[in-house]
């Protein structure tokens, strides 16, 4: 596949970087020419993103430790990307987890940790983001990963169905917010994607479900019109298409990459 490289010498921050779609997204603007940051908390995966991107775009990478539920560690990351590089065009909030529980089950604690990564985590990353993008003068991009759960929901699956519909209204105010300064900021929301963590679901519903993981896995491939998973790179390509020159006029939107699921 011919790459066009619509990210040469621009700097890239992806939170959640070292697995998964955050992964995907890395590898796709390293791809394009893009000088990289990879954001994790696991830092040998989040290394051996990094060593990728150098590799694929011939330009110095970073792998920055960051726990995105926590404001000094996602400050002290921007800081170390802006002080390395000196800007930020792209960033990128994937980092994410997963908890799902009949409602009347759901520990505070299970609902408080998915709301402090997946929507707390994406606040503090627009947060930085956007007090360096400001200052900037110049474009500049932020895609949130939503889900396909902040649009449609379905049993046992509160806490993180909450939390991908505040990412979807949180990327909405902050694109108002952003405008004026030629920032565009949409959300994604994919569909099922054969990640690792769509695979440690797939465990625990099917334990609760009596089925194996890979008849789950197989039932929920028939949920879309498509009758597939997505790939993380298909999930990227969406991605990288948001953030560059093409998409300068869209922002606030919660684009669906689901196979026609949610339409369905």
């Amino acid at each position: 596949m011919y790459i066009v490289k619509r990210f040469e010498e621009r700097v890239v921050v992806v939170t959640g970087g070292a697995k998964g779609i955050g992964r995907a997204c890395c590898l796709r603007f390293a791809e394009e020419g893009a000088k990289v940051a990879v954001l994790d908390l696991a830092m040998e995966q989040a290394a051996q993103v990094a060593a990728e991107c150098e590799r694929l775009s011939g330009r110095p990478a970073l792998a920055c430790h960051c726990n995105v539920a926590d404001p000094a560690s996602v400050d002290a990351a921007f800081k170390t990307v802006v002080e390395a590089w000196g800007s930020l065009d792209v960033v990128v909030a994937s980092a994410g987890i997963y908890s799902g529980q009949p409602l009347i089950e759901v520990p505070l604690a299970a609902w408080q940790k998915v709301i402090d990564v997946d929507l707390t985590g994406v606040f503090l990353t627009n947060k930085a983001a956007a007090t360096i993008m400001m200052n900037q003068h110049c474009g500049a991009a932020i895609i949130n990963i939503s889900s396909m759960a902040g649009k449609t929901s379905w049993p046992a699956s509160a806490q993180y169905s909450a939390a991908k519909a505040g990412v979807i209204g949180l990327t909405r105010s902050v694109a108002m917010e952003l405008a004026p300064y030629g920032i565009t900021v949409n959300a994604v929301c994919p569909g099922n994607t054969m990640t690792e963590m769509v695979e440690g679901v797939a465990e625990t519903i099917a334990a609760r479900e009596g089925i194996s993981a890979d008849e789950w896995l197989r039932r929920r491939a028939q949920d879309c019109p498509m009758k597939r998973f997505a790939s993380p790179e298909e999930i990227a390509g969406v991605v990288a298409f948001l953030a560059s020159p093409d998409a300068a006029y869209i922002t606030g939107q919660a684009i669906e990459v689901d196979g026609g699921m949610v339409m369905t």
